[in-house]
Parts: structure tokens; sequence; C-alpha cells
């Protein structure tokens, strides 16, 4: 499982020009699920996400957490990211999970962000989603497991 997470000081997402998500000062989260991956891969995450101390505090220090800020998550399914290009010119998604399992891993995911304490708004899975955000930074930061 990979997450890029970018922090952020607000984002929207919509399918077919319907806004379907929106947030304000947190995090993006793009999300990939492997092949293989399971619930001992999406409790590390969520257990990592929530406490990483990767905003500013009052002297512009990274010493704070999303839920110090009160901030919300957008989560993005994103199989994308587990693109192998290391072959010719296009890219092969084999390391990605099955559609099926991955949207599971994907909610879980979410729901156990929000048993954290952390507001969780969601893309829609499989769609052709437009995401316009306002990068924070920027940073950025990739979690494997």
């Amino acid at each position: 499982m990979k997450a890029v997470i970018q922090r952020v000081l607000d984002a929207t997402l919509k399918v077919d020009g319907e806004l379907i998500s929106q947030i304000g000062k947190g995090y993006v989260i793009f999300l990939g699920v492997g092949k293989g991956d399971g619930k001992e891969q999406a409790d590390y995450m969520i257990k990592k996400i929530p406490p990483l101390r990767i905003c500013e505090d009052e002297n512009g220090k990274i010493n704070k957490s999303i839920i110090d800020e009160k901030g919300e998550i957008l989560l993005v399914s994103q199989f994308t990211l587990f693109a192998d290009t290391s072959h010719g010119n296009r890219p092969s998604f084999f390391e990605a999970e099955s559609p099926e399992k991955a949207n599971e891993l994907y909610l879980y995911v979410a729901e156990g962000l929000r048993a954290q304490g952390v507001p969780v708004k969601l893309g829609v899975f499989g769609a052709d989603m437009k995401i316009t955000q306002t990068n924070d930074g920027p940073f950025t930061i990739i979690l494997e497991k």
C-alpha cells in the first residue's frame, strides 16, 4: 500500500462537473492498493497518518499533526501509484490490486481515519475525477507498507 500525502490549504474534487467533495486545510491523500495488500497494510496507514507531524506550529516548525490542526482529509483511490515504467513507454499496472479488493481497503482506511477523529471526504472510486488543490509548502511525503 502506498500513500502520497500532500498538505493543502483547500481542495475540491469533481466528477462530470459535479462537486463531490471539498475540504479546507488538511491533506489530500492519494492511496494506492497493491496486489496482496490487506488489513495489516491498511491498519499501518490508519495508525501512522493522523499523528504524523507534518504541519507547522506557531514558530514555523514542522511539529503539529492534522489532529492538532483540526484539519480534514480528502482521500482519493489511486491505482496508478503502482505503475511499472521499467519496460517500454506504456506503464503496466499489474501490481495494482483488483478494483473490488482495492475499493474495500480504500473504504476501510477511510473509516479507520475517521475513527481516529479526522474528518475524511472521499473521491468516487474508479471515476474520472478532477481535483483542484492549493498545496501548502508544498509539502508532500510518501508512505509505503
